[in-house]
């Protein structure tokens, strides 16, 4: 067994191997605090030919390294959550280009977290461990890579700080890279500069470069030997006479408009080069023609952009796409929005809910509610194809970024108490459909009510170096995507940075051309928000006539045993009598949910009434609950009672309670005297005929019905105050 480790922020990183999973390709223990993760890897016997790297990486959690059991019917981990697909794809994007496509086996790559102590996130942890088990392994790699968390604590960069330091920090953000540079770069912020979030990066370098000399000096402990790669193939004998062919009809097609035409004009000249050359080529040759022509397009289209400042579109590298953004697009949904951006579109829809719709997650850092999610979807009528629906990796992780760009800007439930979900359905796509997202949410976001601070827009970059020449594009298309030489997406307010998401495809970027990139991104995303804010600036005022109506109000903790009630008796009591839903936290913030306000407000009230302290000398609704000889004792409040003495029912002689009173009958009364003890002394309210208080005859003298509080308080006479009346006063309509 081989052990090496080093100092990496606060704790002690520690790699093992030989002692655990020995008959794979390579497997390393990594150690980081109370954090373990075992990483493996493995390839496949069997060589294939393909174009791409068939690399699988399967980050997993176990429950077990928490001392948890799984929550559910099935006490056994299922399919991947969320938050182990999103590691699998940090820990492949800076990976996977350094697989050779000339190994042609499958490979899988599993990284383990087996023991989590709840304070040092065990992801980059992974990712280090990935690293290092390839590393050592007998699969060709181009590596190693190191991989560390920044966050910016009370204005200092911390390296893999805790969960606790993350949480306080303005910034969090993963950097993975090489001794030669950075690689990949996936975080959020809290709306910081571009020098803040460049600081970030540089603070992670120095670290990498010493992860990177570990693995280094690991593998020259252990390390085997490296499977041999398949030879590629010779190149054709006529490989330059096809490449003089191409150009100028490549270089025709690649400026035809609109992405549809451009892609039936570069097929038509692939064909045509196939039936060209098809007698002077053998049937097996046809893919390495197919490489000429795909070599060529990449040198037509970077060359364009080098010499000439000319996109495949006809744009300039700033320029940006036509943008349309609309609002209320959709009648009955609470906030709906369309954003488009050249051939880009994206539908977001907010839906409204209430507390009983938050996300429960069920994590190794302990069981949490998210009250605001965002779901990305990319149908495979976007790019005009047809295939399977469903929610992929890909659809993970770009609704993951567009999250970040957005949540820092959500209220927290006390000031709005709403569970918040944002949807996207990706309609056309041609370039960063993630960033058209964030737009389209934070529109939809704002045509909903939602009171978010202000708009938040994301923009794609992409880069394109040829020799000393760099050229930095804004809103790039999909194949300057695929093409490019970097591909960077900055979300953010006109204030800073929330969401950022890079990834490098050669090691020589400087800190200088990075810089002149988040310059130049700033641009756009002052541009974007120029186009979002004319539509809609500020959140509706108004919410949908279709959203719940939700109210709250915070109340002494002490005290809420009162509103709860034995048993949850009287919490159930409100909740059925108005027709509400009702949360209670234990901080005392009371959260009502009713489908109209109205409810909402009364059911507030009943609550309130529950805390509110009896006054001598205000009048209430009652409700009849005992009836006595001497008297009734009438629920003024819920759950506080007092005595109506039979003296206090009339205006004159009353024989007997039932003539007046009967159970469960609503009537108004006043508080007339609390004694030491704190009882409660009442009296019924009349209807009088003039201002002296004289009772009149027939049903005005009976206990006065249907009149609000404040129309009692104008108008009422108590029994106290004399007049006349009789028996014939004391006589009572029935409910």
């Amino acid at each position: 067994m081989e052990r090496i480790s080093m100092k990496l922020g606060e704790q002690e990183l520690i790699l093992e191997t030989g002692k655990m999973a020995k008959q794979t390709n390579g497997s390393v223990f990594a150690t980081f605090g109370g954090s373990a993760v075992l990483a493996t890897v493995c390839c496949g016997t069997k060589i294939e030919e393909r174009d791409f790297v068939p690399l699988q990486v399967e980050y997993n959690e176990k429950y077990y390294a928490a001392g948890k059991i799984p929550g559910g019917f099935l006490k056994r981990e299922g399919r991947p959550k969320d938050k182990e697909i999103l590691v699998s794809r940090l820990i492949d994007r800076p990976m996977r280009p350094l697989f050779s496509k000339m190994f042609k086996r499958e490979i899988q790559v599993v990284p383990t977290t087996v023991s989590a102590d709840q304070s040092n996130p065990p992801d980059v942890v992974a990712m280090v461990a990935a690293s290092a088990a390839v590393h050592i392994s007998d699969v060709p790699f181009d590596g190693p890579i190191g991989a560390v968390r920044v966050s910016r604590v009370d204005g200092a960069y911390r390296i893999n700080p805790t969960f606790e330091e993350i949480e306080r920090g303005e910034l969090d953000i993963v950097v993975a890279g090489s001794e030669h540079g950075i690689m990949m770069v996936e975080g959020g912020a809290q709306q910081v500069s571009e020098e803040v979030m460049l600081g970030a990066i540089e603070a992670a370098r120095e670290p990498i470069a010493e992860l990177c000399r570990m693995q280094d000096e690991l593998r020259a402990k252990v390390g085997k030997e490296k499977l041999p790669l398949v030879e590629a193939p010779e190149e054709l004998p006529i490989a330059d006479k096809v490449r003089e062919y191409l150009r100028p009809k490549v270089a025709e097609a690649t400026f035809t408009e609109g992405k549809f035409g451009r892609s039936s004009a570069l097929k038509a000249v692939a064909e045509e080069a196939l039936e060209q050359f098809r007698d002077e080529i053998e049937e097996d040759d046809e893919p390495k023609l197919k490489k000429i022509f795909e070599d060529v397009e990449r040198e037509v289209m970077r060359g364009a952009i080098v010499e000439q400042n000319k996109r495949c579109d006809g744009r300039g590298p700033e320029d940006i796409r036509d943008i349309t953004c609309e609002v209320d697009v959709l009648n009955r949904t609470h906030g709906s929005a369309l954003f488009t951006r050249g051939e880009t579109q994206a539908l977001a829809i907010t839906t409204l809910g209430t507390v009983y719709d938050e996300q429960i997650m069920d994590d190794l850092e302990g069981d949490r509610r998210e009250h605001f999610m965002l779901h990305y979807n990319f149908p495979p009528f976007s790019v005009g194809e047809t295939g399977r629906l469903g929610t992929g990796r890909r659809e993970i992780g770009h609704g993951h970024l567009a999250h970040r760009a957005l949540e820092n800007l959500i209220p927290n439930k006390e000031a709005f108490p709403y569970t918040i979900r944002v949807v996207s359905e990706v309609l056309e796509s041609n370039g960063s459909s993630s960033m058209a997202t964030v737009c389209g949410g934070s529109l939809s976001l704002m045509n909903a009510g939602v009171p978010i601070e202000q708009s938040v827009a994301g923009i794609a970059m992409g880069l394109v170096q040829e020799g000393d020449t760099t050229v930095v594009l804004s809103d790039i298309l999909g194949e300057e995507d695929h093409l490019g030489d970097m591909d960077f997406k900055v979300a953010g307010t006109k204030d800073g940075i929330t969401a950022f998401q890079m990834d490098i495809k050669i090691s020589n970027v400087s800190q200088e051309i990075m810089n002149t990139a988040l310059d130049q991104a700033r641009r756009g995303r002052m541009h974007i928000l120029e186009k979002m804010n004319a539509v809609i600036e500020k959140p509706r005022e108004v919410l949908s006539e279709h959203a719940p109506r939700i109210l709250s109000f915070k109340v002494d903790p002490e005290k809420i045993g009162l509103l709860i009630g034995p048993g949850g008796k009287t919490i159930k009591a409100i909740q059925d009598r108005h027709e509400v839903k009702v949360s209670i936290e234990d901080s005392g913030l009371v959260t009502v949910y009713s489908k109209d306000k109205a409810g909402a407000e009364e059911a507030r009230e009943a609550f309130l009434a529950l805390l509110e302290e009896p006054e001598v000398g205000k009048t209430y609704d009652g409700v009849v609950r005992r009836i006595v000889d001497f008297g009734a004792f009438i629920e003024f409040l819920p759950g506080k009672e007092g005595l109506c003495h039979i003296s206090k029912m009339a205006p004159g002689r009353v024989n007997q309670v039932s003539d007046v009173l009967q159970m469960n009958q609503e009537v108004p009364v006043k508080i007339i005297e609390i004694d030491k003890m704190g009882r409660v002394n009442l009296s019924l309210i009349y209807e009088a005929d003039d201002e002296s208080g004289r009772g009149g005859d027939g049903d005005r003298d009976r206990p006065r019905e249907g009149r609000g509080r404040d129309d009692r308080e104008r108008s009422g006479r108590g029994g106290d105050r004399g007049g006349r009346g009789g028996d014939r006063g004391g006589r009572n309509r029935r409910d």
